[in-house]
């Protein structure tokens, strides 16, 4: 059940934004182990009492407290060997605290596995929060190019069932696999070790949840449009997350014919049928002539928005 104390802590995730700075603005070890703590208890008192909103936000802002803490560690002064110059040592070493990692609260392993996750390049370290690959436990990252299958999320039945409300049957999915095929049951799929880029797209209908890892995502969403504006597909229905900052998310709204932004998040399931917190909510992109069906099959999902046409 869920107590004062949880709702507290879960209400304190509002200021995400805040901590996040917070973080980064941070010089000193210790102050951004406080935070990692705090996030820490938050995550596990919010997975006590199911708030799946609030233990994702508590882990993520814990990730990336970890990843701080081991930018400051690496660079605190390591030891000064015996028969130094001892001056010009102390003349090297910057504002970060020194302090032992006992006094910090730190253990050998997690100093080292915090500089791990510091080491992971900005870039891959964001695309693994945005695709859900945050750490249970004080824990690295994958690299999403490791071959895992990390990568794999699949889309929950009952939107598959909207989709299969508005296209009738899914006779194309391009972006698919063995297991997640066994709901949404299209014609034709291709798998990864099918490289569906490199197949030929034609078909009635067309479902796709794209691998969003870049560049995938961008050159299939490049070739939907184009399957579609080349009239080798006739309906579709894509779903991504709500990216509206990147050049692929404009060029589905420019080509689509209706979007429905989701009504919070959708919790995609694992291989092993774990559901995922995403950081961001989705939307699903309509390209063909039935418009008003889309809307009034996915409004209760989200708010349709009709691209404007100058």
């Amino acid at each position: 059940m869920t107590t004062p104390h949880v709702n507290n802590m879960a209400i304190s995730m509002v200021k995400y934004d805040a901590m996040c700075t917070a973080i980064e603005a941070a010089r000193q070890v210790d102050e951004v182990k406080d935070i990692r703590d705090k996030a820490l208890a938050i995550q596990m008192y919010a997975k006590q009492a199911k708030n799946l909103d609030a233990e994702r936000h508590a882990a993520e802002i814990r990730v990336r407290a970890e990843r701080k803490c081991g930018e400051l560690l690496a660079a605190m002064p390591k030891a000064v060997p015996r028969g130094s110059n001892q001056f010009q040592a102390k003349e090297q070493v910057s504002n970060t605290a020194t302090h032992p990692l006992s006094d910090l609260g730190i253990t050998r392993d997690q100093s080292s596995t915090w500089q791990k996750l510091a080491s992971v390049p900005e870039s891959t370290f964001e695309e693994a929060i945005a695709q859900q690959e945050i750490p249970t436990t004080s824990g690295v990252l994958n690299h999403r190019a490791q071959g895992t299958r990390q990568n794999e999320w699949y889309t929950p039945a009952e939107y598959i069932q909207a989709v299969r409300d508005v296209l009738g049957t899914i006779d194309l999915d391009p972006a698919s696999s063995d297991v997640a095929n066994k709901v949404v049951g299209a014609t034709q799929f291709f798998t990864a070790e099918d490289d569906g880029l490199t197949k030929d797209w034609t078909a009635k209908t067309l479902w796709m949840n794209p691998p969003y890892a870049q560049p995938l995502i961008a050159q299939f969403v490049e070739k939907v449009v184009l399957s579609f504006s080349e009239g080798r597909v006739l309906e579709a229905i894509v779903l991504t997350h709500n990216y509206t900052d990147t050049a692929w998310f404009h060029r589905a709204e420019e080509s689509c014919n209706a979007v429905c932004f989701t009504r919070g998040r959708i919790s995609f399931l694992s291989p092993e049928g774990e559901k995922a917190a995403p950081t961001q909510g989705q939307a699903f992109f309509y390209f063909g002539e039935n418009v008003d069906r889309f809307a009034n099959r996915f409004q209760s999902i989200g708010f349709v928005v009709v691209p404007y046409v100058f």
